[in-house]
């Protein structure tokens, strides 16, 4: 099982999603900014260090928003999403072919990676 951490960056009613490259599984999907868990790192070090790679901005992690596991055909994940804020910078586009800071009213107007369904679902106020 790979371990891989998130971001959910709030921006007043906003939250941050980014686009993936194309060139890359699930290539052109919506997520939350993140990646995996390197060995020796705990998950708010993984995700610190995931934010400036990929956005060159510092977050601050919260509390744990959700944990989800799920299989794609080409791997296991364990996905923990954190609350967040920015403490330093301002989200460019290293890594991702998109950001958009949308409202949860516009969620299905993306299409997202299928293991943040759930997350999705919560965002929506379901269960």
């Amino acid at each position: 099982m790979t371990e891989v951490v998130a971001a959910l960056i709030w921006s007043g009613e906003k939250f941050m999603i980014c686009q993936r490259p194309a060139h890359k599984a699930r290539g052109l999907l919506w997520e939350f900014v993140g990646g995996k868990v390197e060995r020796g790192e705990t998950g708010e070090q993984a995700l610190i260090r995931e934010c400036r790679e990929e956005l060159a901005i510092t977050v601050r992690p919260l509390d744990i928003f959700m944990d989800v596991v799920h299989e794609y055909p080409d791997l296991t994940i364990h996905l923990t999403l954190f609350n967040a804020s920015i403490a330093e910078g301002i989200p460019q586009m290293l890594e991702h072919n998109d950001i958009r800071w949308i409202t949860v009213g516009e969620i299905d107007e993306y299409q997202f990676c299928p293991a943040d369904e759930m997350v999705l679902s919560r965002l929506r106020g379901g269960k």
